[in-house]
């Protein structure tokens, strides 16, 4: 009877959809390749019309290693281009990767090892964002404090455990058969929403802290905002289609917009009309800039002077994107594709 060291371990297919990834693309699946992990693994890139070397780059990884299969995402979007790679993957444990994402050598070990003990259908650990440059250092203080983002495990940390959602997520094949795999009506909130209905259908999402994610964010201030009030905007529609999901930290960001911009109003009304009444409107908004901006320089108060001077300003973008793009609510959907089914043809 063989040791449980020398068991033979499960086959592995690490997928991902990546579209104008050429920053980062070459590293995130160098680091999958260089797994530590014992059984067989491959990569499956799903690739999306890009306006960068995105393309070009992921076909010269697959030329240079077997492992790696290259599938075409024909619509671009993320959903679907997950749904075409896990389709292609040849194994049943399926772990999803991000083309911006930089995982530990031992990140396939741990996920498999905690599949295994937990029974779940899902696990998934900690997004740790990685900035390099002052924004990017003070986005990732902001998406990795609760002043941020809101108290959530996979973003703040916490204990082993079921969980309501996880980043990224590390699948088993029969779990995602049974619910359909990824809604692609979701272009985004695609992976909570698909936790979600595992959740409902019996399943178990699991949170393990070991497992931690690196992730390069956004860089400027442009590409922040739109990033946080798109999820403002699909954040909205999924709580349309599940009503018992809504919760405080999906309300403070757009009640945080609305009372600052109504507080503001009446406040300047008020000061124009020459009443004095009116002028307690501009507490709101006052309220608001003095608390993210304490808050900000507390929780970055170790960072370096540059990025900790722009965390208030990163907080309030984030804020304020993300509950603009709730209040105007969810935006077009993307178009029925042909899909495959998720089982695919396990080769």
């Amino acid at each position: 009877m063989s040791s449980p060291a020398s068991a033979v371990r499960p086959g592995v297919s690490v997928f991902l959809t990546v579209r104008d990834e050429e920053r980062d693309l070459e590293e995130a699946v160098h680091r999958i390749l260089d797994q530590d992990y014992s059984g067989p693994l491959e990569v499956v890139l799903a690739v999306g019309p890009s306006s960068d070397r995105t393309a070009e780059i992921a076909a010269g990884i697959a030329a240079h290693d077997a492992r790696v299969q290259v599938v075409e995402n024909p619509t671009g979007f993320t959903p679907a281009g997950l749904n075409c790679a896990i389709a292609a993957a040849r194994h049943d444990l399926l772990v999803r990767v991000d083309g911006h994402s930089h995982i530990l050598a031992d990140y396939v070990s741990l996920v498999v090892d905690a599949l295994e003990r937990s029974g779940a259908a899902n696990v998934g650990g900690v997004m740790v964002p990685e900035g390099r440059t002052p924004i990017e250092q003070a986005v990732a203080r902001a998406m990795s404090s609760s002043l941020g983002i809101g108290a959530v495990a996979f973003h703040t940390g916490g204990q082993e455990g079921p969980a309501d959602s996880v980043y990224l997520g590390a699948f088993r094949r029969a779990a995602l058969e049974d619910v359909g795999g990824y809604d692609e009506h979701f272009l985004r909130a695609q992976d909570w929403e698909l936790n979600y209905r595992l959740r409902q259908a019996g399943h178990v999402v699991w949170f393990d802290p070991r497992l931690t994610v690196g992730y390069r964010p956004r860089g400027s201030w442009k590409g922040l905002a739109h990033q946080f009030y798109r999820s403002g905007r699909w954040r909205r529609q999924v709580m349309q289609r599940y009503p018992d999901t809504a919760s405080l930290r999906y309300l403070a960001p757009p009640a945080a917009v609305a009372g600052s911009v109504v507080g503001l109003v009446v406040g300047v009304a008020g000061a124009v009309a020459g009443v004095p009444w009116l002028l307690t409107g501009l507490v709101l908004p006052v309220g608001y800039a003095v608390l993210v901006a304490g808050g900000g320089l507390r929780v970055g108060r170790d960072l370096p002077r540059a990025a900790r001077l722009r965390l208030p300003a990163v907080l309030a973008t984030m804020h304020f994107s993300w509950g603009a793009g709730f209040l105007r609510g969810p935006e077009r959907s993307a178009p029925a594709p042909d899909r495959q089914p998720v089982h695919g043809s396990r080769r």
